[in-house]
This record gives C-alpha cells, structure tokens and sequence, in this order.
C-alpha cells in the first residue's frame, strides 16, 4: 500500500523543511529538495538519484503521476501527502504538487570531466546572490559550455534559490567548485587559456581568440576578480562600457563573453 501523509509534523516533513531552509543540513545529509515536474525530470536526466517522491493528488493528475514515477528507480519511494503538508514545504506556489528529495553530487573539482578538445568554460569568483548563479547557470546551459566553475562559493549549489532561478540547469550543466588557487592549477595542468574580466591591463574581449580551450572568468560586480586572477591570466579582457558605470551584472557580462566564444567557435 503506498505510503501517505497528512500530518505537518510527520519527521520526512520536518526533515524536508531543514534541507530547504539550511545548508548545514543539505551538506550533512547529502541531501536536497526538488520542486516541480520540469526540475524533476531535468535531475533524473542528469542522473541524481532520486530517493523519496512526494505528490498531491488534489493538485496532479493521475496521468502526469504515473508519468514521473515510471522514471524512476524500484530504490524510489513514492508517497501521496494532503494539499496542507504540500503548501508547508513547497518553496514556490505555482509548481504542479510534485516534490523530490534527491542525493546531492560531490561537484569536486577533480572529477570534472571535459569532454572536448578545445573546451569552452565560464569560472564564477565568489558569486554570491543565488538568482546570480541560477543566470550562469541558465547561460551556460543556453550555450552548451563545457563546464561552469564556481571558484570560492557563498553557498552550495543546492541552495533553493538557485534551483529555483535556474529553472533545473543546475542538473544539465557539468559543474565543479573549488578554490582560486585550485581551478588555476587544474586550468593550466589541461593547458586551458585563462581569460579574466578585470577593467586593469586588459584588452577588448572582441579582440581575443577563444577557439582553443578557453576558461572565461569573471566575478562580482561589487568586488571584481581577485588579484591572483590578473596575475595568472593568459590575457585580461575588458567589455567596452560606453556609459556612466563601469561594471554590469556578473550574468550579464558572462553572456556577453560566452557568446562571442560561441560566434568564434561558428556555435560549435
């Protein structure tokens, strides 16, 4: 008989809420919350092992239940819960009635693969606003990338938020963290081209050639890359401002970068 739950302060409904709420408990459980069909799918198609899925069947079809579950593994368990215990622990209001807890992936920085010969990554410094990361995230998976790094993160990839802004890139994207210090090793042992946005001793992005393996970098809009990103650089780049301000959104710039590699590559 399938399993069901009603109560609010039924221990899976407590748990579900300290994963949402703390990443403390995200990282000692190895585990994270998913919500909605489309972030759902995205995770299994990325091969994350989904453990518990939680669904109303006042908010779902039968139909789309049975359509998420056959995804899944006999290791799944499948659990129907009431419309209040749904609205206590889903973060957003409009997903379908379809919640997951799902194991997280380690993202250690010697376990990304790249599969290219010439691969083209985007590298975050010490991103801090999640709807930031969920942006590249969105851009990187838009352009296809290699890989996003996220060198000295604020928060774990998990975080609702960036699920959230993400739309579920988070899960098609290859994705890896580690220091500065770390990710410049790794980029020169692969003999990767480092090309760091900092507005000091840099060139026109335009002016560059990123058709052999190239790691785009970039950092905050507050602070901007550290030194030790200008110093290891292959060459620092500039983006042009034409106005007032000297420094645009950290999403917006790598746009800008990732592109203009892509149109290079002839969007290879």
């Amino acid at each position: 008989m399938q399993k069901q739950i009603s109560s609010l302060q039924n221990p899976l409904i407590k748990q579900m809420l300290q994963l949402t709420e703390k990443s403390r408990e995200r990282r000692k459980q190895s585990r994270f919350v998913i919500e909605g069909r489309r972030e759902i799918d995205l995770a299994i198609k990325g091969k994350y092992e989904i453990e518990t899925f939680l669904f109303s069947s006042e908010m779902v079809t039968d139909v789309k239940i049975s359509e998420v579950i056959k995804q899944f593994s006999d290791r799944t368990e499948v659990i129907e819960i009431s419309v209040e215990v749904y609205q206590k622990i889903a973060y957003r209001t409009t997903t379908e009635g379809m919640l997951a807890i799902a194991k997280t992936k380690t993202l250690a920085l010697d376990q990304l693969e790249l599969n290219h010969k010439n691969p083209l990554i985007i590298v975050a410094e010490a991103p801090e606003k999640p709807g930031n990361i969920g942006a590249l995230l969105r851009t990187a998976d838009a352009a296809n990338l290699d890989a996003i790094i996220i060198a000295n993160p604020k928060t774990d990839m998990y975080n609702p938020n960036i699920l959230r802004s993400s739309v579920g890139c988070v899960f098609t994207n290859k994705i890896a963290v580690g220091s500065t210090s770390e990710i410049i090793e790794f980029l020169k042992n692969k003999n990767i081209q480092i090309y760091s946005a900092i507005l000091q001793e840099a060139l026109p992005y335009h002016t560059q050639d990123f058709t052999k393996s190239t790691a785009l970098v970039v950092g905050t809009e507050a602070t901007g890359l550290s030194e030790e990103w200008r110093s290891q650089s292959t060459q620092n780049i500039v983006i042009p401002m034409q106005g007032e301000i000297d420094s645009m959104n950290v999403s917006v710039a790598a746009g800008i970068l990732i592109f203009e590699a892509k149109r290079q590559r002839n969007f290879q």
